[in-house]
């Protein structure tokens, strides 16, 4: 390994560790959202009421996920079995569309594996954290990083959606230019119809390769 790729390795680990001694816990989280609807504000370097109304939103579909989405038994036994000691960090911010559904997946997935612990801190307050983990050259969120708690190692990465969401967004982007809040509307009825089964598949496949 090169001089180059240690120090690179080094600086991403201190990057990692830095930011699992600031991340919260889900809960923590959604707290902080549910104060910042009741301030008409928002997480992140810029204020203003379009992201201070996706944070509202973002609320109220974390709230109907939390209330509705159940883990399959068959996921549940596979994660109860899980004896890695492994923590998920995710990079993210309280405006974040396609985080209303997969963060409290991540959480349901994170509470029935024993070794399992999800961390989550604000894209704007670790810039280089981000830039260390962009996706396709950009800083998508929720970006998640998997580590082993242990040794602090980056054994995967997964974000900042589904693969079929993902391909929705790539084709509208590539026909239109830019993303409407028509679209967002439309990607968010995905996510319902989908029931969160493919971000559960994806996050069961990272966890076990």
């Amino acid at each position: 390994m090169t001089p180059i790729k240690i120090k690179h390795l080094t600086r991403k680990k201190s990057l990692v560790e830095r930011a699992i001694e600031d991340g919260i816990s889900y809960v923590e989280f959604r707290k902080l959202v549910g104060k910042l609807v009741n301030l008409n504000s928002n997480t992140g370097l810029e204020k203003n009421e379009a992201l201070a109304n996706y944070t509202m939103l973002n609320e109220k579909r974390m709230a109907r996920w939390d209330k509705t989405f159940k883990v399959a038994e068959s996921v549940q036994q596979q994660l109860l079995h899980y004896d890695r000691e492994i923590t998920w960090l995710v990079i993210t911010e309280s405006w974040c569309g396609d985080a209303s559904p997969s963060l409290p997946i991540m959480n349901k997935l994170a509470e029935l594996a024993p070794g399992l612990t999800l961390k989550i801190v604000q894209r704007d307050e670790h810039p280089e954290l981000m830039d260390a983990f962009l996706t396709q050259g950009t800083r998508s969120i929720p970006k998640l990083i998997m580590i082993d708690s242990k040794n602090l190692q980056v054994l995967g990465e997964w974000g900042p959606r589904p693969a079929p969401a993902t391909k929705m967004v790539q084709d509208y982007k590539n026909e239109n230019g830019k993303l409407t809040a028509a679209f967002r509307e439309s990607l968010q009825v995905w996510y319902n119809k989908d029931k969160g089964q493919r971000i559960v598949k994806e996050l069961i496949e990272l966890i076990t390769d």
